[in-house]
């Protein structure tokens, strides 16, 4: 899956433009992997995997952090304790392509960099809305495409920065 980093200060911004003008199928959440009963784990444990088809997926920031509902009942709560660290990074998106000239089909992994309005590539099918908040992963996916536009250079390694567009 190709994937398009988007400034961190528009972070709750496209947030809110995601879940406010596309249709999220599902919200995943996991820990990071660790050590557990002295065995290390790549993966973290799995603590939110819920289909939202007929559902209602909001969010509201405050003080506390960052509180992810379900038709208004609380879900999870995320402290963001190292949210203003410097070297945190904000979310990214991320396009599930599927290429249909063979059988079986399979996914199409494009590098960092491709325009996501390339011509030649087929239409996303799913859009997935990351972010790695207080040693969580945090995985929206979403029905079709989420609308990119171009936003700024990044310094060093000068990729681009996108944004989220109706």
């Amino acid at each position: 899956m190709e994937q398009y980093v988007l400034p961190k200060e528009l972070d709750f911004k496209h947030l809110r433009l995601c879940l406010d003008h596309y249709h999220a199928e599902q919200l995943y959440i996991r820990g990071y992997g660790g050590y557990s009963n002295g065995r290390y784990k790549a993966k973290g444990l799995t603590k939110v995997n819920e289909a939202l088809e007929g559902r209602t997926l909001d969010f509201h920031k405050n003080g506390s952090g960052l509180h992810l509902l379900i038709d208004a009942k609380e879900i999870f709560h995320f402290p963001l304790k190292d949210y203003d660290d410097e070297d945190a990074k904000g979310f990214s998106l991320a396009y599930e392509r599927i290429e249909k000239a063979g059988d079986p089909e399979r996914q199409i992994m494009s590098p960092r960099g491709v325009n996501p309005y390339d011509s030649y590539l087929p239409e996303p099918r799913k859009s997935i809305l990351r972010h790695d908040l207080d040693r969580h992963l945090l995985e929206i996916s979403f029905n079709g495409r989420i609308n990119l536009k171009f936003h700024s250079w990044w310094k060093k390694p000068y990729w681009k920065y996108w944004k989220v567009v109706k």
